[in-house]
């Protein structure tokens, strides 16, 4: 009976986990509208109006170290060079959906 119970407990435990980063999980539609009211007039379709080299293409993500959630989110957060940071500006949540999103184009192929 408590190897039952146990096992129950397991079972509910990782259930609860499960259910818990799926209602973390980027929101990839909230990323898009992001994207296209504060990112997409220099960077629509994935390009880069400002430095054609450095777009956010797969391969250029991966050359330039930008290819993680992380790194994208770090970027949008404090900017860089011209582009503006946007801490303050959009919402912690806002900026993750944001980053997975453009991830997600990349690889994708945009």
């Amino acid at each position: 009976m408590k190897k039952i119970a146990w096992i129950l407990a397991v079972l509910l435990a990782a259930f609860t986990l499960w259910m818990a980063s799926a209602a973390q999980a980027a929101d990839l539609g909230h990323g898009s509208q992001i994207f296209g009211n504060n990112c997409a007039a220099c960077h629509i379709g994935g390009g880069n109006v400002v430095n054609g080299a450095k777009t956010l293409k797969k391969a250029d993500l991966e050359q330039y170290g930008m290819a993680s959630i992380e790194a994208i989110t770090t970027q949008v957060t404090n900017g860089k060079s011209a582009m503006p940071a946007f801490k303050g500006r959009l919402s912690d949540e806002d900026i993750a959906d944001v980053a997975a999103y453009v991830l997600s184009q990349a690889e994708q192929g945009w």
